[in-house]
């Protein structure tokens, strides 16, 4: 089966133009979650976990935040950042960033957090739509636009590679946000992130909102742009593939889709779309996709967040079915109602999950891979009991079955297998 086929990627390098880079910030935003902190080791071991999946860059915390977040960050630049983690697709280690307010104490403090990495980086950020400078700022945009300049250029002076965010880019008077846009350029910023803070815009819209950027700012050509949407309103995957198609390289993104209120795009929702969907976009990520379930799992874990189950690529149902036409389509042929095989994302496999919904098909399969051949006659008796005792439980599980064929209500004289239970 061809990687199209199965969905999946092994992180093997694709050219800058046809690659998104993925900007994963579980450890920052992805805590920013109601109940989502977790502790130092915690923090280092999804570092790593991350590493290993081959993201591009991994925003460690926030430093200037309390002396515990610069310390891990610390930590993580360098024990993460210094050297490629076992199975890292790549062979570079991850870039470590740290989030700073557009405050020369906020950039000092990311400064002396991520320095230890080999490829670190200055994420400073500065509001930019009139709500938030009016009533949260208290800053004209005059003002804005001098703090901007000056703050960009203090990062860049220290590090390497500065990333800048417009907080509240979809909220903003369009004119005025290239201008900060052309500020931040001139002053050294290597990344421009496009942020749906607050999750207001439709697909079309913050499509429209690159594709605006990418057309009216002066120097872009020479800059990643990047995009971070919140799920306000159920779309932040939606725009940042649109965000992705207008032109963006870089996706910021939190496992699961954690994050503050209805959280971040999911980086496992994004990465699957582009695998899946290569013939729409034409695009690479560097992630090896197998290992998404079993990050997703940690971040669980270490957050104490439940995937519930219907979630997309690493939920519990993502690759379950339990209609008896679904599961027939799926006996017949695996691409009937599965666009991407599980094991494409480490999910181990399909399971065909008897219940009241199910039909005869799986429930013969599933008789079989226990051991027990029925005639069509058995098969109908057996079937009628499993249909009596569904209608009282959400799910049958093998050993319910077993006790149906214990009860003598699947015609023992029937069963074929000598080996069978």
């Amino acid at each position: 089966m061809t990687r199209e086929q199965t969905g999946e990627q092994t992180g093997e390098q694709a050219s800058e133009h046809d690659r998104v880079r993925i900007f994963d910030t579980t450890l920052r935003d992805g805590e920013q979650s109601v109940g989502a902190a977790m502790s130092a080791e915690q923090k280092l071991d999804i570092a790593r976990a991350l590493s290993r999946l081959g993201v591009d860059v991994i925003e460690a915390g926030f430093p200037a935040s309390s002396p515990s977040d610069r310390e891990v960050v610390a930590r993580i630049a360098a024990l993460v950042g210094r050297r490629p983690e076992e199975g890292r697709p790549s062979d570079q280690p991850p870039t470590i960033c740290g989030l700073a307010r557009c405050e020369r104490g906020d950039i000092d403090a990311a400064w002396a957090a991520v320095a230890g990495a080999q490829r670190p980086r200055i994420h400073t950020f500065l509001a930019t739509s009139d709500i938030h400078m009016r009533h949260k700022l208290r800053m004209t945009r005059p003002e804005v636009l001098a703090r901007v300049a000056e703050m960009v250029a203090h990062a860049r002076a220290l590090c390497p590679d500065v990333e800048f965010s417009p907080e509240d880019a979809g909220r903003s008077e369009p004119a005025f946000l290239y201008q900060v846009l052309e500020a931040a350029i001139r002053a050294g910023a290597g990344t421009l992130n496009i942020p749906d803070t607050v999750g207001y815009r439709l697909p079309h819209e913050f499509g429209a909102l690159i594709a605006g950027i990418r057309a009216s700012v002066a120097g872009v050509e020479e800059v990643v742009i990047s995009v971070h949407c919140h799920d306000d309103l159920g779309l932040a995957t939606a725009n940042t593939l649109a965000g992705i198609d207008a032109g963006a390289r870089q996706a910021e993104v939190t496992v699961n889709g954690i994050g503050e209120r209805a959280g971040n795009c999911a980086l496992e929702e994004v990465v699957m779309a582009l695998a899946t969907r290569r013939d729409v976009h034409g695009l690479e990520t560097g992630v090896d996709t197998r290992q998404l379930v079993s990050v997703s799992r940690l971040v669980s874990a270490c957050t104490g967040m439940v995937v519930q189950p219907n979630k997309a690529i690493v939920g519990a149902n993502a690759f379950a079915h339990e209609s008896g036409i679904h599961q027939d389509g799926m006996l017949k042929h695996e691409q009937t109602y599965e666009i991407m095989r599980p094991e494409a994302v480490g999910a181990g496999g399909t399971r065909l999950v008897l219940g009241r919904q199910s039909g005869r098909h799986a429930f013969r399969a599933r008789l079989a891979e226990l051991g027990y051949a029925l005639d069509d006659d058995a098969l109908a008796l057996a079937f009628a009991a499993f249909k009596r005792v569904a209608a009282h439980k959400r799910t049958i599980d093998d050993g319910d079955l077993l006790e149906l064929v214990a009860a003598g209500q699947a015609a023992p004289e029937a069963r074929a297998g000598q080996g069978a239970p």
